[in-house]
């Protein structure tokens, strides 16, 4: 049985008295939700609401990390920098990172293979750009992001990957693919997984939909067989839309 996982990722939005107060509602108002549930705040208010969620059921993510764990690297946070202030998990490849920043699937490997050797949980984000979509090439897309960015990956460190599908055309448009064209990417995944590292891996493997989730499509989507969770952008800035995404069953 997969674990609903519900994340938040708040972008670059927030200072840390906003970031703070909003993280403090989300605990009060989530405790005692049994969904596996995560925060990803902008990092310079990472210890600030890290400081607020310690001891909650809300685990502290980061939206990325550098592929290094120290030196002449201006400008970007290590993953140990990331632990040192109680981060457990870490986006990585938001699509975001590949198109506005253009990140290379080998970079995105790189960062993949180096924040599970530091002990952190990695969300990879896969998706298509609507071109792409309309061109009938989403199962090539997925599947090439999915087979580079876990290239060399080990079954065994699989418990620690989440799978999150953001089809590009529906990050921030307000459009959101339909629970079913949603699944059929999902099972897309999933099959994908069972060709790499076999039926069992994929049962487990929890996939996240992403891309413009709201209270009122999260049931929908949340009710497909291969939809295990949401990563969760503009509606994660505020409890009274994140709130009842996390509670999708009640």
């Amino acid at each position: 049985m997969r674990t609903p996982f519900i994340a938040g990722n708040w972008k670059m939005h927030m200072n840390r008295a906003e970031a703070g107060a909003l993280a403090q509602a989300m605990k009060n108002e989530l405790a005692g939700v049994p969904h596996k549930l995560m925060v990803a705040p902008p990092f310079t208010a990472l210890e600030t609401v890290g400081a607020v969620l310690q001891g909650s059921n809300i685990l502290l993510g980061a939206q990325n990390m550098a592929p290094a764990t120290s030196g002449a690297h201006t400008g970007e946070i290590s993953p140990l920098m990331l632990k040192d202030l109680g981060v457990s998990v870490v986006i990585l490849g938001h699509s975001e990172r590949r198109h506005s920043y253009g990140e290379s699937d080998a970079l995105i490997n790189q960062k993949v293979h180096l924040a599970l050797q530091e002990g952190l949980e990695v969300i990879l984000c896969v998706g298509e750009t609507l071109e792409e979509r309309e061109a009938n090439r989403v199962d090539e897309v997925v599947e090439t992001q999915m087979r580079e960015g876990l290239k060399g990956i080990t079954a065994d460190q699989l418990d620690k990957v989440t799978i999150a599908y953001e089809p590009v055309w529906a990050i921030g448009t307000g459009k959101t693919a339909t629970p079913d064209d949603a699944d059929a990417v999902h099972k897309t995944i999933r099959d994908f997984v069972a060709t790499l590292y076999g039926a069992d891996e994929a049962g487990k493997m929890v996939i996240q939909y992403g891309g413009s989730v709201k209270p009122d499509n999260v049931k929908g989507l949340m009710g497909r067989d291969n939809i295990d969770g949401a990563l969760v952008g503009g509606a994660s800035l505020k409890t009274e839309t994140f709130v009842p995404i996390a509670q999708f069953d009640r």
